[in-house]
C-alpha cells in the first residue's frame, strides 16, 4: 500500500521503459511529485507520471534542494518519490539522502530495479557465472574524482580473475586496461565487452579483448553511459555443465539416476 507519509527511492530499471517493475510503475503513476535522474534515466520512464505531477530533474539540484523538495512535499501529505536510474542500491547516493530524511522523522522505502549491468548481461545473453570458470561478479568503479581504497584499487580487484563489471568508468577505459593487467589474472587475450545505454533503443555492444576493447571504444567515441565487463564468461572456450540438472546428480528434490535403480 503506498503511504504518502513515506519518500519512497525507486529503481526505473535500466532503460527499456517495459523493464520497470509493477510497483514502480503503479509509485509514478501516483506520485505528486517526482525528482528524477535526468542524466541517465530514459525520458519515455517519465510518460508513466499523471499530467499534474511536478517534475524535477535531480541533475540541476543541489542535495540541500533535493531534501527540500521530498520533505516539503511529504509534510503536505503529498507523495515523493525519488525516481533513480537502474537499481538505487548501486552508485546512487541514497544513503545520504535517507539518513538527513530520517533525521526529520520521515518514512523512507526503497524500491528495486534492474540495474544496467544485469540489462547488458540479458542483452548479450550472457551468464555472469559459469561453473569451471568463476562464481564471483565484481561490480565497481575506476577511481577519479570519487577515491576508493588501496584494497579495492582496480589490480588487487583483478587478481580474482573474475567477471567484472565497471560502472561510469569508460572515459578511464585506458588506464583500467593498465590496472586489469596488474593483476596478473587477466592477460591481453581475456574478454571484453562494452554496453552503451544498456537496453535502450539505440544501445550499442562492443565485444573484444582487454587488449583490443579500447581502441574500438576511441573508434565509436564512447566516453559515457557504459558498462565495462570483464572475464572469459563473454566468450568461454568451455565450461562445466550444472550439477543440479545432471542425471547422475542427487539433491533435495531428485535422486540420481543410478539411486533410482537401486530402490527399484
Amino acid at each position: 500500500m503506498i503511504q504518502k507519509n513515506t519518500v519512497y527511492f525507486v529503481g526505473s530499471g535500466p532503460g527499456d521503459p517495459e523493464l520497470i517493475t509493477i510497483k514502480a510503475k503503479s509509485l509514478v503513476e501516483n506520485a505528486d511529485v517526482i525528482i528524477y535522474s535526468g542524466s541517465l534515466l530514459n525520458p519515455e520512464l517519465l510518460r508513466y507520471a499523471k499530467k499534474d505531477a511536478q517534475l524535477y530533474d535531480a541533475a540541476k539540484l543541489s542535495r540541500l534542494e533535493i531534501y527540500d523538495i521530498l520533505r516539503k512535499t511529504t509534510k503536505s501529505n503529498k507523495l515523493a518519490i525519488r525516481y533513480h536510474d537502474g537499481d538505487p542500491g548501486i552508485f546512487s547516493t541514497i544513503r545520504e539522502q535517507i539518513d538527513k530524511l530520517e533525521q526529520d522523522n520521515i518514512k523512507c522505502e526503497v524500491v528495486p530495479g534492474i540495474t544496467a549491468f544485469l540489462g547488458a548481461a540479458a542483452s548479450m545473453n550472457l551468464e555472469m557465472t559459469l561453473p569451471g570458470i568463476t562464481q564471483t561478479i565484481i561490480i565497481t568503479r575506476a577511481e577519479f574524482r570519487t577515491p576508493v581504497p588501496d584494497r579495492e584499487r582496480i589490480s588487487e580487484l583483478a587478481k580474482h580473475g573474475a567477471t567484472m563489471a565497471f560502472y561510469l568508468s569508460v572515459h578511464l577505459l585506458d588506464r583500467i586496461v593498465e590496472e586489469l593487467l596488474k593483476g596478473g589474472a587477466y592477460t591481453k587475450g581475456t574478454p571484453a565487452a562494452i554496453v552503451y545505454r544498456a537496453t535502450w533503443n539505440d544501445q550499442k555492444i562492443l565485444r573484444g579483448t582487454i587488449g583490443t576493447i579500447a581502441r574500438k571504444v576511441k573508434e565509436e567515441r564512447i566516453i559515457k553511459t557504459a558498462l565495462i565487463i570483464i572475464g572469459d564468461v563473454i566468450a568461454p572456450k568451455s565450461y562445466e555443465f550444472s550439477k543440479v540438472y545432471d542425471s547422475q546428480f542427487t539433491h533435495g528434490y531428485r535422486k540420481s539416476k543410478d539411486e533410482v535403480k537401486s530402490t527399484t
